[in-house]
């Protein structure tokens, strides 16, 4: 199974390393971090590195995209040479999948257009310049592409993919290995729980990012 996780800088890290944790544990996994070029991309808190092993150029065909999101998204939808990329991965993938605000990424090369699809609450309504219906939730399969919603939903999807790829047995063993059972302190994790002054609290804070 042939997976690449895209990286860019100032990506949100969890939105690639929680799948990763995930999706490098199914069997037979061949998984590779890809940017633009080699070598270290910095996170969005710039205190994270993670090191792009392959370049755009060396990976021409795999089982399973992943395009995480972040601030940096909206300079990656410019790049001509990630979206021509995307486009071609797509045509051979098994799955196509983005985390957070990846899925804009994926509507900006093309990918999204007539699809139900899902991104960071925030930006929810941003899909429907690509031609997207907009859905919430944790993650949203449409076909052969998934996206999930912000952040900590990508630990969903992979779960999902897990299971779909390998069985529910296999995925409920790696959920068990990682021991993902979500327990927070509080109960303020989607805005329709939040109160008013921290949804816009956020929203302010996405929109300078």
């Amino acid at each position: 199974m042939k997976i690449a996780i895209l990286l860019y800088d100032e990506m949100t890290g969890l939105d690639a390393l929680g799948p990763y944790e995930v999706l490098s544990r199914l069997p037979g996994a061949e998984l590779r971090f890809v940017a633009e070029t080699r070598g270290e991309v910095r996170t969005d808190t710039r205190a994270l590195g993670i090191l792009a092993d392959a370049a755009l150029d060396e990976v021409d065909a795999v089982d399973l995209v992943l395009v995480p999101g972040g601030p940096g998204d909206a300079r990656v939808r410019e790049r001509r040479a990630v979206l021509e990329w995307l486009r071609a991965v797509d045509e051979a993938t098994r799955f196509t999948t983005s985390v957070c605000t990846g899925s804009l990424i994926l509507g900006a090369a093309g990918l999204l257009e007539g699809r139900r699809a899902t991104t960071h609450w925030a930006q929810l309504d941003e899909l429907r310049r690509y031609g997207a219906e907009p859905v919430q939730g944790r993650y949203v399969r449409d076909g052969k592409h998934w996206t999930a919603a912000g952040v900590s939903a990508g630990i969903d999807m992979a779960l999902g993919l897990a299971a779909e790829i390998a069985g529910d047995d296999y995925a409920r063993m790696l959920q068990l290995g990682i021991e993902y059972d979500p327990a927070p302190p509080f109960d303020c994790g989607a805005p329709e729980k939040a109160p008013t002054h921290l949804v816009e609290l956020v929203r302010g804070t996405l929109t300078r990012s």
